[in-house]
């Protein structure tokens, strides 16, 4: 072998090195010549705008999603974990250290609780209204303002519409991963306005947000999963009437 042929049989050892090391540190290829978004839904290669236009559209005509995580707003921390679709949603709220069960079928709001939530009634209420409806099914009624108040939770299109927009002036920000599967990022604000984790597989979902100045951050999944929405049986729920206890 001559001195030329050696020198070169050394540098493409050192490549290939390299590449093992970029491949094995970023988890997927982003270097030796192969191309992110090979084999991919090819979003990757469009502008943020595009992106983020089009993943709001896969989101919207979903028929169904699992949406958890941290919502600030007004400065009040809310952990969600729902499942939605456009009928109906069940899941869990917590704040304050308080958790409560939302589930909604069509019109139909209920929302169940320890006596924990229910003790912070106010009026005449109490204690015998958290004994009441501890652990129960507690129809809301649509006049009462608990009802405007939690069934925004559980509406898939009006979540996930005021979630997704990002802030600012919209940036590619390089391929990821999320739970396993590649995704795009794009940015509001070079990432002031919020951070967005786009799939590169199958339809573009949204899969990892994180809100604009720490109002919380949240994951997708189960995507076009569907779920059972049961109605409650009749001596697990209680109808309050025309107002719950103000909470």
């Amino acid at each position: 072998m001559t001195a030329r042929s050696e020198g070169r049989t050394r540098r493409a050892v050192v490549a290939g090195a390299v590449c093992v090391l970029v491949v094995t540190g970023s988890g997927f290829l982003t270097g030796c010549g192969e191309d992110p978004d090979a084999g991919t839904n090819g979003v990757g290669k469009l502008s943020a705008d595009t992106i983020q236009s089009r993943t709001r559209t896969a989101a919207r005509s979903a028929s169904a999603v699992r949406l958890a995580g941290d919502v600030v707003t007004n400065g009040r921390t809310y952990r969600l974990d729902m499942r939605l679709k456009p009928e109906g949603a069940t899941g869990s709220v917590t704040s304050k250290g308080v958790a409560f069960g939302l589930l909604r079928i069509g019109g139909r709001l209920y929302l169940k609780a320890g006596a924990g939530f229910w003790n912070h009634a106010d009026g005449d209420h109490g204690t015998s209204a958290a004994g009441k409806l501890d652990g129960k099914y507690v129809k809301v009624p649509q006049g009462d303002p608990a009802y405007k108040k939690f069934s925004g939770f559980t509406d898939k299109d009006v979540l996930l519409e005021g979630l997704l927009a990002l802030h600012g002036s919209l940036a590619t920000d390089g391929h990821h991963e999320q739970a396993g599967t590649r995704t795009i990022r794009i940015t509001g604000d070079k990432g002031s306005g919020g951070t967005l984790d786009v799939s590169l597989e199958g339809r573009p979902y949204p899969l990892r947000l994180q809100r604009a100045g720490g109002a919380g951050t949240l994951t997708f999944s189960a995507w076009d999963k569907d779920f059972t929405l049961a109605e409650p049986g009749k001596d697990e729920t209680v109808d309050y009437g025309k107002q719950l206890p103000a909470s």
